[in-house]
């Protein structure tokens, strides 16, 4: 059976000092992977519809070691050292990522002063019965909250959380550091969409957060783990959000009552056939139209009744429900995630302006009949303009395409647009007593460059004609590499070019080598 030497005020289990060696703690210089359970981080699964485009966390973690530490190692499985950015700063300064074979340990942890024979930045132990809210990141390596902020920034969404433990100094070899035993049970939400059941009705969100199991155990009898009460707060917006938002004195982060989606829920990890299963905690929300955010806040209390004492499960509630903590059954805050998954709905929407269409490779999009169409996250669509019976394609806007190629590539990574753009093309002369239509002629001679105009209708390249009457156009010459402009002639002479007028004109752009 499993001795418990808990902290009747937080819950938590706390290290015997006489008897913490290396051999109880791992040395930072090991790269073992510990027969831990798993937490799944924010993992990115694609349906078309919406999809989850990052999943952020940043979170307060109390010390209840029973002494001063010295920073916070994460161990991280399935993700690498090159697929992280800069983290959440931190009075620890940026974390060191130590590789091993399937993961990283990411590591903040203090420099050592060999002089004075101190570690610069700490961690003191937290005062039961005392708040932390808003105190976690204050920067100071002298500061007594009791608690830090942490937050690493993956560039991946597949990696999959081990473990979050203080570091401690190690009494053996002074200067170094050692993770605590103590697993701290950092609510760590897995997202996923699950398309809803009845057409038409919208997909849902799933956040999945899982309880770590305890440490190994000789028992025979299966052991349950430690229970955590959770509270979770839930908040929607229509934008994505960055780490540096995800603070608790941010007003985008939910922590009003109105914004509660669970009251209460005891999580513990729950062996293969125990009596109670709750080693998970599941949200499932169908987001609002337009939401780009959806941001949760946990929070996490020590369980501070009774357990079985041969399986250690929890026996709450009076009855057993665990429904509500009772009087005696709620231990101070532990912990606060503030977690976001930043949403897409991936579709290319086409525009159309002037007479022409636009199809996909794919043959989904023929604009115009289709001009929109839902498509899975990433996928890369290639459009083709092509112009109605006595018009010209005049090029891309709107984002999604660019240029004036009658062929772009799309990458579908939000909800973007495609618009191409048509003019009708330009007759000359006239007969009997009706006017002609003046023309504007460009060209280019003795090298190579781009010719635009203000306002758009030149682009010669490609377009090297536009209807001249009633309008005045500035245009600018824009030599390729090896190249350099040298003047204008013809309707134009000089540096600069601008004309007007109802007759047709030619102007030459001239350009030489370098």
């Amino acid at each position: 059976m499993n001795t418990h030497n808990l902290n009747r005020k937080t819950g938590q289990d706390l290290p015997s000092q006489p008897s913490r060696t290396a051999a109880s703690c791992r040395l930072l210089a090991s790269g073992a992977v510990l027969a831990l359970g798993l937490l799944v981080a924010p993992s990115a699964v694609f349906a078309v519809g919406n999809a989850i485009v990052g999943g952020l966390t940043n979170f307060d973690a109390a010390n209840y070691e029973g002494e001063t530490t010295y920073g916070m190692e994460i161990h991280l499985d399935n993700i690498q050292p090159t697929e992280f950015s800069t983290a959440w700063p931190s009075k620890y300064g940026q974390p060191a990522y130590v590789p091993y074979a399937t993961g990283t340990y990411v590591r903040y942890q203090s420099t050592y002063d060999p002089v004075a024979q101190q570690f610069i930045a700490r961690t003191v132990p937290h005062s039961p019965g005392t708040s932390f809210q808003g105190t976690c990141y204050s920067f100071a390596a002298t500061d007594n909250a009791g608690c830090d902020h942490f937050g690493p920034r993956p560039t991946t969404y597949n990696y999959v959380v081990k473990s979050y433990r203080w570091l401690l100094a190690d009494l053996a070899n002074p200067g170094q550091l050692i993770a605590s035993p103590n697993n701290i049970f950092v609510p760590t939400p897995v997202y996923t969409f699950v398309p809803a059941p009845v057409v038409g009705a919208p997909e849902v969100l799933v956040a999945e957060v899982v309880a770590p199991p305890p440490p190994p155990a000789p028992e025979v009898v299966a052991q349950y783990g430690d229970a955590t009460w959770m509270k979770v707060y839930v908040n929607e917006l229509d934008r994505h959000v960055t780490l540096e938002e995800l603070v608790d004195t941010n007003t985008i982060v939910p922590q009003n009552p109105a914004q509660i989606e669970t009251e209460w829920d005891l999580v513990q990890f729950s062996p293969p056939g125990g009596h109670k299963q709750r080693g998970k905690h599941v949200s499932e929300r169908a987001p609002a139209v337009g939401t780009r955010a959806v941001i949760r806040r946990y929070e996490t209390y020590a369980y501070t009744g009774a357990y079985n004492p041969i399986t250690h499960e929890a026996a709450c509630g009076g009855d057993g429900s665990c429904n509500i903590p009772q009087a005696d059954e709620l231990g101070d805050m532990l912990v606060a995630q503030m977690a976001a998954a930043n949403i897409a709905v991936p579709s290319l929407t086409i525009g159309l302006v002037g007479s022409g269409k636009v199809t996909s490779s794919d043959g989904v999009l023929i604009c115009g009949s289709k001009c929109v169409a839902n498509y899975a996250l990433n996928t890369v669509v290639t459009l083709t303009a092509q112009p109605a019976s006595n018009n010209t394609f005049t090029g891309w806007s709107g984002g999604a395409c660019s240029g004036i190629a009658l062929s772009c590539n799309a990458t579908v990574n939000d909800a973007v647009n495609a618009t191409a753009n048509f003019a009708l093309l330009v007759k000359t002369g006239g007969t009997g007593g009706g006017s002609a239509t003046a023309t504007l002629s460009v060209k280019t001679a003795g090298g190579k460059g781009l010719i635009t105009s203000n306002p758009a209708g030149i682009n010669c390249g490609s377009i090297c004609s536009a209807s001249l009457s009633g309008k005045t156009f500035t245009l600018t010459a824009t030599p390729e590499t090896g190249f350099h402009f040298v003047n204008w002639s013809g309707a134009c002479a000089g540096a600069t070019c601008t004309v007007s007028g109802n007759t047709n004109m030619s102007v030459q752009a001239n350009f030489a080598k370098n």
